[in-house]
């Protein structure tokens, strides 16, 4: 299990960001989402809270938080800082280093690995100034994925489409091994026989993740929506 600081950006991508937090949920990861002011006109705190079971963060003035420097406790305790969708401006201010919402300043401040799934119009994906921000994000360590090649909500077709959330989950698999399901870590942990099979004893099992109904909460067990 792993726990991922998911960074929603503004535009009409944001909605598929819920349907990844529900698919890291339903895996066993922690997602601790930070709603940008742009990705609050697309997304409600309210949904993002329900689907991680987590407290929705969005601005870096929260005087309770910052009075223990919450932006930088947020920024620390994760093992992941997805930013999904990103858009050209949140790009170009991760480009410029810039500090000014809490989003910004968590990039900022983090130590831990950053991804970015960005998605645009595809003018701006395609503009040389994007281009470039794209370049030095990459310099300076930052995983980004591609976006996808479609129509587009504004009627024009290209590359600047927001992969859909299992190809997200997949790549995230792919580039951060920690990223893995409960089930794929026992499996990968367990003895394997000459057959190449896993032996897991004919009394252990494999935890599964159900959908939650709405009632209480199983001691151990984290429900999903």
């Amino acid at each position: 299990m792993s726990r991922v600081l998911l960074i929603v950006g503004g535009g009409i991508a944001a909605y598929k960001a819920a349907e990844l937090v529900r698919l890291l949920r339903k895996e066993g990861h922690e997602v601790t989402p930070v709603l940008t002011e742009g990705g609050a006109h697309f997304v409600t705190p309210m949904s993002l809270a329900a689907l991680a079971e987590s407290p929705v963060y969005t601005s870096l003035w929260d005087l309770k938080d910052e009075a223990e420097m919450g932006h930088i406790q947020l920024s620390r305790a994760a093992d992941l800082v997805l930013v999904c969708p990103a858009t050209a401006d949140l790009v170009a201010r991760m480009a410029a280093g810039q500090a000014n919402d809490l989003a910004t300043t968590i990039l900022l401040a983090t130590d831990k690995p950053v991804a970015i799934a960005p998605a645009m119009n595809v003018r701006m994906w395609q503009h040389a100034a994007t281009k470039a921000n794209i370049a030095t994000l990459r310099e300076r360590g930052v995983t980004v994925l591609e976006p996808d090649e479609g129509p587009m909500a504004c009627g024009e077709f290209g590359p600047g489409r927001l992969p859909e959330p299992a190809s997200i989950l997949d790549f995230l698999r792919k580039n951060f091994p920690f990223v893995s399901s409960e089930v794929e870590t026992r499996r990968a942990n367990a003895p394997r026989l000459r057959s190449g099979r896993t032996a897991l004893g004919p009394t252990a099992s494999i935890p599964i993740l159900r959908p939650w109904s709405g009632g209480a909460r199983r001691s151990g067990r984290s429900p999903t929506s």
